[in-house]
């Protein structure tokens, strides 16, 4: 039987490698959605960028582990169900520790993105640098989720950089609304 054209061997990476795209777009979305999400918010406040480079990093750390323990965690109840109803040899088990490590480096890599800028540009340039770098990424990896899918490329990297820019656009707008309490003016 022919090889699919999204199957592994097809593509020519290594076996265990396409298994994971669902944990790599997953970990990368949330990892730079959330913690550009906070960087968006500390600005719409207007806080000190120092403040949103530790918010950021707590989050990226803090969240990345929690979304690779809970994919882990979610995961092996998964496994047990199905062993307890005898659906599932040994032979076809899923390793919940690859999937959530593969979730936290995706996470914490593409999570990064947001803060870099706060690390090197000036700061009057901090946030439209932070978009930028932030924009780009978001449509690299959904653009990047096509190697394996074979759906469009324009349309798979847009949809992640919309549905990113949604989310950074709440963010921002939570932040603006309750600046008052956090600044007190």
């Amino acid at each position: 039987m022919p090889e699919s054209s999204s199957s592994p061997a097809y593509l020519g990476f290594w076996p265990s490698w396409a298994h994971h795209i669902g944990d790599l777009v997953f970990g990368a979305n949330d990892g730079i959605i959330t913690t550009f999400a906070v960087v968006s918010g500390s600005t719409g406040a207007s806080l000190s960028p120092k403040i949103a480079i530790v918010l950021g990093f707590a989050n990226l750390l803090a969240d990345g582990f929690a979304m690779g323990a809970g994919n882990y965690l979610g995961m092996r109840s998964e496994q047990e169900a199905k062993r307890s109803e005898g659906l599932m040899l040994n032979e076809g088990r899923v390793h919940a520790v690859g999937h959530a490590a593969a979730i936290l480096f995706a996470f914490v890599i593409a999570g990064s993105v947001p803060l870099v800028p706060f690390l090197f540009v000036p700061r009057d340039s901090l946030f439209a640098a932070s978009c930028l770098a932030t924009g780009a990424t978001l449509f690299i990896v959904g653009s990047l989720r096509t190697v394996v899918t074979r759906a469009r490329w324009l349309v798979s990297g847009l949809e992640m950089l919309l549905i990113g820019s949604v989310a950074a656009a709440v963010a921002y707008g939570v932040g603006f609304l309750l600046r008052r309490f956090v600044t007190g003016a």
